[in-house]
């Protein structure tokens, strides 16, 4: 359990994380190079949340309001000063005040964010699970073939094709949209709302 008392580092990125989401990261920067020594040594997790504006290196940036619990799986340190981190993505948060370090890392106050569990629509699951199921599997080919040795499965199992949210989550990922949109998905706190959000998307352009 996350201690929502203390001061969170985040690691802004212009990318989003979802729960259970797989996250390669390559550190370099001493911020986060020390950042992340220290929840390693703390087994604790940190922050991902996606830029609004600014960039990932250099002065910090401004980030979003809501992020996810990045938990560190494994980790590597292929060169001197940097890591090369496997995180798995946690609960969802949302910032309600931030604090910049000298070193411009960003801390953050959280509050929790309750989801809420989806409903039976079996219809709109099914449809979507059987895709994301060929969708997966093509994928996995491809990265095995492209990684070789150093590929980390963006799908680990079990595969819960059952669960609304995994299904909602993974397509969120994988969908060619804006950060902005992903981010818009990642807000959603009711699992059929962002099911169904999907759904309309892939029936728009067909996919279904």
């Amino acid at each position: 359990m996350i201690d929502t008392s203390d001061w969170l580092p985040l690691f802004p990125l212009r990318t989003v994380l979802f729960p259970e989401g797989v996250l390669p990261l390559r550190v370099f920067e001493t911020r986060y190079v020390d950042m992340v020594r220290d929840r390693m040594k703390r087994n604790a997790a940190f922050g991902v949340i996606a830029i609004r504006a600014g960039d990932e290196v250099g002065t910090a940036a401004e980030p979003y309001s809501v992020g996810t619990l990045a938990h560190i799986v494994a980790w590597d340190m292929p060169e001197l000063g940097v890591l090369q981190l496997e995180t798995r993505g946690g609960e969802r948060f949302r910032v309600t005040e931030t604090r910049v370090q000298p070193n411009q890392l960003i801390e953050a106050r959280i509050d929790m964010l309750t989801t809420i569990a989806a409903t039976d629509d079996p219809d709109v699951l099914q449809v979507c699970a059987q895709v994301l199921r060929i969708v997966i599997d093509d994928l996995l080919d491809q990265a095995k073939q492209e990684a070789g040795e150093h590929f980390i499965n963006p799908f680990p199992e079990p595969h819960q094709l059952h669960s609304a949210g995994w299904v909602a989550n993974r397509w969120s990922e994988m969908l060619p949209i804006s950060i902005e949109q992903k981010q818009a998905l990642l807000e959603i706190d009711d699992e059929t709302e962002r099911l169904r959000a999907i759904e309309h998307y892939l029936r728009k352009n067909r996919v279904i």
